[in-house]
């Protein structure tokens, strides 16, 4: 027999006499509730904003069945109010609308909260501006959001809280950028230098294959991309070394970010990076990375180590400590039992990659010292 495919499976077509108060009851309480903020004194609106904070923390069913037109659009409506305990009432009852609740989330974006979101990051009051964060980092975790907020004006503000905010604000703020970044509609966001110092110091601060991590070494990529980001991060004390750090102890994707900054670096002008970067130390971690990073972290640190080699030196014979840095690693990716094969394999395709190397240089240069035929 065909069910009706509009009716949830787990849906009681025939509640029960105890199931319908129960529903009742809750529309009863929504009514309630929209009639005072509809129609209550601030005050009234106040109290009706925790109430429903309250309920909506404390189960999903009541996100959902709190997030109508006669609720949302009262409590956006009292974001731009003049007192702050209404803004601070309004804010943290949305917020608890939206998280965990993808439709919710929109629903508030459609009803006209994100310009006031927006003022509201202007505040001079750092508890609302902290939460407005918090407000835009929930609402850009839906994918159909983030063209409204990518646009509204919300990437330098938000770096202004990164910079000046507290632990959580600048924590927020990341998250907000990252979801912000990865909008199809904003794929060539472009992020102040002013965001290199505060991001370099939460990354050095934190744990490397953590997913805060990620964010943050995306957006030095991102900020990477012009002059001025690649100076600041090489100027900042420590800034290479974070990144380094970052390639030997980061998760797939944190890694793959790092070794990408630090590629954009060389790229652009290679005499400038090549002894910064190889000050540090990175030759272990761009060697794992070539066995065990993402496809593109692989070309990336393939790339890298390409262009940190010293071409003035005449090419020799691999040196043992090399021969012991690449066992090492092989020991640590496949086990001391397949470490042999493994670096032997690392061996030979980075000798064949200095042979080829080698081969089209020569090439360029007999192509260079050909002689010219003379001009009739």
């Amino acid at each position: 027999m065909c069910q009706n495919p509009n009716r949830s499976s787990n849906s009681n077509p025939n509640p029960s006499g105890e199931e319908q108060a129960r529903i009742g009851k809750k529309q009863a309480q929504v009514q309630e509730l929209a009639r005072r903020l509809a129609d209550g004194d601030a005050a009234a609106r106040v109290q009706a904003a925790r109430d429903i904070r309250k309920l909506a923390r404390a189960s999903a069913k009541a996100r959902s069945a709190f997030a109508v037109p006669a609720v949302v659009q009262p409590l956006v409506s009292m974001l731009p109010a003049p007192d702050p305990e209404s803004r601070e009432a309004a804010l943290l009852a949305l917020l608890n609308l939206a998280v965990r609740n993808e439709r919710n989330k929109d629903k508030i974006v459609k009803s006209g909260a994100v310009p006031h979101l927006i003022e509201l990051l202007r505040s001079e009051i750092s508890s609302l501006r902290e939460l407005a964060t918090a407000a835009v980092l929930t609402l850009s975790a839906s994918p159909s959001n983030k063209p409204t907020i990518s646009s509204s004006g919300a990437v330098p503000l938000l770096v202004q809280i990164l910079i000046s905010g507290s632990i959580q604000g600048k924590v927020d703020a990341v998250t907000a950028l990252y979801n912000l970044s990865t909008c199809k509609e904003s794929l060539n966001l472009t992020l102040p230098v002013e965001a290199v110092k505060p991001l370099l110091i939460l990354l050095k601060d934190s744990k490397k294959y953590s997913k805060f991590a990620e964010k943050a070494a995306a957006l030095l990529e991102i900020i990477s991309k012009p002059e001025e980001g690649r100076t600041s991060i090489s100027e900042f004390d420590e800034g290479i070394l974070t990144l380094v750090e970052t390639i030997e102890e980061g998760s797939l994707l944190s890694t793959e970010y790092a070794v990408g900054v630090l590629l954009s670096l060389c790229r652009s002008c290679r005499v400038r990076y090549r002894e910064l970067i190889l000050k540090e130390g990175p030759i272990p971690g761009l060697l794992l990375l070539t066995v065990e990073g993402t496809n593109k972290a692989q070309v990336r640190a393939r790339e890298l180590l390409d262009m940190l080699r010293d071409d003035s030196r005449p090419k020799r014979v691999v040196s043992k400590d090399l021969e012991t840095i690449v066992y090492d690693i092989a020991t640590r990716v496949d086990g001391p039992v397949k470490a042999a094969e493994t670096a032997k394999r690392l061996l030979q395709d980075m000798v064949k990659r200095n042979m080829e190397s080698s081969i089209t240089r020569l090439q360029h240069r007999a192509a260079s010292c050909t002689p010219k035929a003379p001009l009739i």
